[in-house]
């Protein structure tokens, strides 16, 4: 007979595990967004998150640039970059390339997505990837062939999950295979699109724990302090708004309480997650702090003390 499990002899183990916290940046189009969004990363770095996600343009229209803050992160600041990358449109070759390129300059987590279907309705060129679970099987290609310089190490990957019906999907049940297929092919966990209504993201994991997902699946969470933008991301994503909300916020009299309406919303979006088993909150910053660190002051999010950081928390979270 087997000895009995020391873990099961010491339950206390395994305690609450700290909620893992991140932030979406996105590459300055101007040297004026370049300075705003600066004093944003200096804002954001003080809470210590444990990684910040660098989005990635459509066929990599914004490569360069996205290289460059990702170099400048990993170089002058604290925070670990977890490089957004598509696939829609690029041979394996050329994100081979783009991937070692990452690699070289110290990225350790992909977060790997299709990208946009061509806007022209036309094909992609023959040859190039066209799923996110292929993109995942090529990274870990070119992590297997580069692991005497990563020293064995292993890239983190991240994939998106969908809490509400994809655009493109015939169900949300064909979401939840696809987001199985990811898991097959390598992901490591995955974080979703937005959304606005506090049962969707407990009504996923549901879905997805049945269907065999068990990869964290972490919630993306957006600041719903802008009228202009929850729109445009509705349009953008086919997530309906949550119109009650959409109609409060209209109906505000002042910036200063649509501001505190929809940090309020954010506060329950992300509590009703949390409370259904999120490992991890990451938020969609626009590149703006104020909003995100809001949404921070009203969350107690259990968090690792780490003495090792350079940066001096501006804002304490509840440890």
């Amino acid at each position: 007979m087997s000895p009995p499990s020391l873990i099961d002899i010491h339950p206390n183990l395994v305690g609450m595990a700290p909620v893992a916290l991140s932030y979406e940046l996105f590459p300055p189009r101007s040297p004026a967004a370049a300075e705003s969004l600066w004093r944003t990363i200096g804002e954001l770095e003080a809470t210590d998150p444990d990684y910040v996600s660098v989005t990635y343009g459509a066929s990599g229209s914004n490569r360069n640039t996205a290289v460059e803050l990702i170099n400048r992160l990993v170089q002058e600041t604290t925070l670990r970059p977890l490089a957004h990358l598509t696939c829609v449109g690029n041979s394996p070759e050329e994100l081979a390339e783009i991937i070692g390129e990452l690699l070289d300059v110290g990225v350790r987590g992909i977060l790997a997505l299709r990208g946009d279907q061509p806007k022209d309705g036309g094909v992609p060129p023959e040859g190039s990837l066209r799923y996110a679970q292929d993109l995942i099987e090529l990274i870990r290609r070119v992590e297997q062939r580069r692991s005497a310089l990563l020293c064995a190490g292993k890239v983190a990957v991240g994939v998106a999950a969908y809490p509400t019906r994809h655009p493109e999907s015939p169900s949300v049940a064909h979401d939840v295979e696809v987001l199985l297929a990811k898991q097959r092919s390598g992901a490591d966990f995955a974080i979703t699109q937005v959304f606005f209504h506090t049962e969707q993201y407990a009504d996923l994991l549901t879905r997805a724990r049945r269907a065999g997902v068990t990869i964290p699946i972490i919630p993306g969470v957006m600041p719903l302090t802008s009228i202009r933008r929850v729109t445009r991301l509705g349009e953008l994503t086919g997530v309906e708004p949550d119109p009650a909300l959409m109609a409060r916020l209209a109906a505000a009299d002042s910036d200063t309480e649509r501001t505190r309406i929809g940090v309020s919303a954010t506060v329950d979006l992300a509590n009703a997650a949390l409370d259904a088993g999120a490992p991890g909150l990451h938020l969609y910053t626009f590149n703006e702090h104020t909003a995100a660190l809001d949404v921070l002051d009203k969350l107690a999010l259990p968090r690792p003390r780490r003495n090792h950081r350079r940066s001096a928390g501006r804002r304490q979270l509840a440890s």
